[in-house]
C-alpha cells in the first residue's frame, strides 16, 4: 500500500469500527467471556494503542532515528505483517502491556470513545502527509509484540488492529 492507500484504509477501518461500536446494544457492549475484554474495553485498548503512534509521528524523523534506529530490512507487505502478528499472538499468552490495557468502560462512553478514536486517526492521517514512502520504510517504531517495525508496518498494524478487535467482539457475541 502506498501512503494514500494507507491513509484511506486507516480512515475507513476506524470509521467502520466506530459505526460497529455505536450499533451495539448495551448488553452486547457489556458482554465478554470471563477474563476477556468487552467491546468498550476493546475500543479503549485501540485508543491507548494509537495515541503513541500519533506521538511518534509528531517527533522529528531525525529523533526517531536516534531513539529507535533505522530499518535494516525492507518493509513487510500488509499480509506479511498480519501473518507475523498472528504468529506472535498465537505463541504469546501474556496480557497486553499495562499501558495498553483498558479500565472499566461504560456504555454511555460510546460517543466519547468513537469521537476520541476518530480524532486520533484523523491526526495520524494528517501526520502522514509529512512522510514519504521512502521515510516510512526507513524509520522504525517499537512494537510490544513485534519488536521494531517500520513506520509503514506500524500503519499496516494499526489498520489490522481495529479489524482484529472488531472480529474478537463479533466472535464473543456469537456466544451470547
Amino acid at each position: 500500500m502506498n501512503r494514500v492507500e494507507i491513509r484511506a484504509k486507516l480512515e475507513e477501518t476506524y470509521k467502520q469500527f466506530g459505526e460497529f461500536l455505536s450499533d451495539l446494544s448495551e448488553d452486547e457492549f457489556d458482554y465478554a467471556p470471563p477474563g476477556k475484554w468487552n467491546a468498550g474495553q476493546q475500543a479503549e485498548h485501540l485508543i491507548k494503542s494509537t495515541k503513541p503512534i500519533l506521538n511518534g509521528l509528531s517527533v522529528p524523523k531525525m529523533m526517531i532515528g536516534m531513539q529507535f534506529g533505522k530499518a535494516n530490512r525492507p518493509s513487510r507487505t500488509y499480509h506479511e505483517l498480519v501473518e507475523r502478528y498472528q504468529e506472535q499472538l498465537a505463541s504469546n499468552d501474556k496480557p497486553a502491556p499495562s499501558a495498553f490495557a483498558p479500565g472499566k468502560v461504560s456504555f454511555s462512553d460510546v460517543p466519547k470513545l468513537v469521537k476520541t478514536q476518530n480524532e486520533i486517526i484523523e491526526k495520524i492521517v494528517k501526520k502522514l502527509d509529512n512522510w514519504s514512502g521512502k521515510d516510512m520504510d526507513k524509520y522504525v517504531f517499537p512494537h510490544p509484540l513485534l519488536g521494531k517495525v517500520t513506520v509503514r508496518e506500524m500503519m499496516y498494524f494499526t489498520i489490522y488492529h481495529a479489524d482484529h478487535h472488531q472480529s474478537i467482539i463479533k466472535l464473543y457475541l456469537r456466544g451470547v
